[in-house]
Formats: C-alpha cells, sequence, structure tokens
C-alpha cells in the first residue's frame, strides 16, 4: 500500500489509443481511478483531445502547433506518469510515437522550451498495456521502455499487462479480478513511492 504523504503527487494518466472502445483505455481509467484512491492527484489525459499531425520537420520549420506546447506543459508539470500502451504488430501505437516525436521537439527562440527533453527528464514512468491475446500487450511495453529511457525517464521496473482484456472488464468499466487489481495496484504503488522519493 502507498504510504501517504502531504503532499498529493501530480501524476499523468494516458492511453496511446483514441478508439473509443479502446481496451487500452479503458485500462486507463481503471488504474486512474485507484491511483486517485492512493491518494494521487491525477490528471487523466487523451490524446484524442489534441490536434498534432504527423511529425514532418518541414512542418516544423513552419511553426510548433498550438497543442505541442499544450502537451509540453502538461507534461513537464506532472513528476509520474501512467502510460497504457497498446500493441499494435508487436510495438507501441502510431500515436504515441507521434506524440512523443511532438513533444520531444525542441521550440526554437523559445527560452522555455528550447530543450526537447525538458517535458521528459526525470519523469517517473509506469508502464501498463491490455490486449484481447494472452500476452497482454506485452511486447509493446519491451520497445516503449527503451524509448522513454532515452529520454530520460526513469521507468518502474513493475509493469503490468491485462491479457484477455474483453473478458477483464465489468459493465462499468472495473477490473473484474484481484490480480488484475492487484498488478496494476502495484506499478501505481511503485510510481509513487519513487517520485516521492526523487522530490525529497
Amino acid at each position: 500500500m502507498t504510504t501517504p504523504t502531504a503532499t498529493p503527487i501530480p501524476l499523468l494518466v494516458f492511453a496511446g489509443s483514441s478508439r473509443a472502445q479502446s481496451w487500452n483505455r479503458k485500462l486507463a481509467q481503471a488504474a486512474a481511478d485507484a491511483a486517485s484512491a492512493a491518494g494521487a492527484q491525477v490528471t487523466h489525459l487523451e490524446l484524442g483531445d489534441f490536434d498534432l499531425p504527423l511529425y514532418n520537420g518541414d512542418l516544423e520549420t513552419r511553426g510548433i502547433p498550438h497543442d505541442v506546447i499544450r502537451l509540453k506543459e502538461i507534461f513537464h508539470a506532472h513528476p509520474a506518469w501512467l502510460v497504457v500502451s497498446p500493441e499494435y504488430n508487436g510495438s507501441y501505437t502510431g500515436l504515441l510515437k507521434n506524440t512523443i516525436d511532438w513533444v520531444s521537439r525542441p521550440v526554437a527562440g523559445d527560452p522555455l522550451w528550447a530543450t526537447g527533453g525538458k517535458p521528459f527528464a526525470g519523469k517517473v514512468v509506469g508502464m501498463l498495456s491490455a490486449s484481447p491475446g494472452a500476452l497482454g500487450g506485452l511486447r509493446s511495453l519491451s520497445h516503449l521502455a527503451p524509448l522513454l529511457m532515452n529520454l530520460q525517464c526513469w521507468v518502474s521496473p513493475k509493469q503490468f499487462a491485462l491479457s484477455r482484456a474483453a473478458e477483464a472488464f465489468d459493465a462499468d468499466g472495473g477490473l473484474t479480478t484481484d490480480a488484475s487489481r492487484t498488478g496494476v495496484q502495484a506499478v501505481i504503488d511503485q510510481v509513487l513511492w519513487a517520485a516521492g522519493k526523487f522530490q525529497a
């Protein structure tokens, strides 16, 4: 169980999918609810709410999209994250990669965002995934971890992959088994613990 802290840790939760019936968006919601109950100050972000074109250096030279700056501000403001990654062809999604590519770009002439890695460096990140298959999207996490570490994130050793996701949620979007809830909670607890240590 997470040890209560005097100041709740700001925790950003988002899934690498915008599909309406995404299992990973459901898992992100379940994780956000559990993290709130554990005492975190949760921001549950929907990437589909942001208008990001496919990254292209020529677009960048015309000006950084407004929603990129919004995402930089949100990512930077949260010392701890939970990233819920679907698995497409054994890896993470184009939506997730495109978001990271844009948010990690430096903004020329802007003293606040001149360093592209600023929104990522030192963040404590927990990874989760969900899939109808037996591995639960685990392969996507094995690809995502090096990407995040390259951006100087601290990636939680604990991770959770929800297998057979089509059977894993009740009608209200809650996880149906104690094992699933325990797996999610273990990631949350480690992320909040580590973020608390880093901030101390």
